[in-house]
């Protein structure tokens, strides 16, 4: 079955580029002008991941970025935000917000559908499916659900993947490089500092329970997950 790809776009001419595109790669495309189109559209075709324009009419990208993410139908929708901005802090804000990855207009098709690719792949369900348990946090790859001392948390797919990859990956101190490869796999697009801005967003969402401590920084050499007092 081909993947359906919902852009989210006020130009009709970004759009129409950006189907064209998609239909030469095999993939279902879906048109949006603003955030009302695009939720119907969310609802009636349930897309497979969400190309988000950064500036929509009334309602902007990182606005229905946000929105999307609260919702139990939606926030496991990998979204990749397109912008014409590119201030650092204006890509991890729309990362913070809740993209999984982030592209910078004006961009090339090529480029593109590597982004898609490569998000889709990541965020694909995992071959393991046995739940993983540390300290009364449970993750359960087969029906993508996240629990702390029994309260259902409500994470992303990007951190979805990552707390499942240092849940398995216990103990151990991981490199930027080495999560990149080992959570975003050889999307060569994507930044080390991208990897700094999921994290945040992790700990956050566990903080509530007091799980974030769990999530170690290793000053100098990355990231470590450890049940160690």
């Amino acid at each position: 079955m081909r993947a359906k790809i919902l852009i989210v776009d006020d130009e009709s001419a970004i759009r129409q580029m950006v189907c064209l595109a998609l239909a030469q790669a095999n993939y279902n495309c879906l048109e949006a002008a603003d955030a009302v189109e695009a939720q119907a559209s969310i609802v009636a075709d349930k897309p497979d991941l969400i190309l988000l324009d950064w500036m929509l009419p009334k309602v902007s990208g990182i606005e229905l970025a946000a929105r999307l993410r609260r919702e139990k139908l939606t926030r496991d929708i990998p979204i990749i935000m397109l912008t014409a901005r590119t201030e650092e802090e204006d890509k991890v804000r729309g990362l913070d917000t809740g993209a999984d990855d982030y592209i910078t207009k004006p961009f090339s098709t090529r480029e593109l559908l590597s982004r898609i690719k490569a998000l889709l792949r990541r965020t694909a369900p995992h071959a393991v499916a046995a739940p993983v348990q540390v300290r009364g946090l449970t993750l359960d790859p087969t029906t993508h659900r996240v629990s702390a001392d029994g309260r259902s948390l409500e994470l992303g797919p990007t951190e979805f993947r990552l707390l499942h990859f240092f849940m398995t990956h216990p103990e151990r101190v991981h490199s930027r490089e080495r999560l990149l490869d080992g959570v975003w796999g050889d999307n060569v697009y994507v930044e080390v500092r991208t990897v700094d801005v999921h994290i945040r967003r992790l700990r956050r969402l566990l903080t509530p329970t007091g799980h974030d401590r769990l999530i170690q920084t290793v000053r100098g050499a990355g990231y470590r997950f450890s049940a160690r007092d």
